[in-house]
């Protein structure tokens, strides 16, 4: 089993790639007028979830 340490910073690394990777998407095309904090949520929500995706497939191919 891993060391929780190079778990979590394994998971920040992949947030901060999801989140320069959707950088390049346009989300205006995605959300209505006036709903910049709804925006935002999406945007982070969606890094989170690509980050733990990336994570735990990372995970899996070099630990077990």
């Amino acid at each position: 089993m891993l060391d929780p340490i190079p778990r979590i910073l394994l998971y920040m690394f992949t947030f901060f790639l999801a989140m320069a990777g959707l950088s390049s998407v346009d989300f205006t095309k995605f959300v209505r007028k006036n709903k910049v904090t709804e925006a935002q949520i999406l945007y982070i929500s969606v890094a989170m979830v690509l980050a733990y995706a990336m994570a735990q497939f990372l995970l899996a191919l070099l630990w077990n």
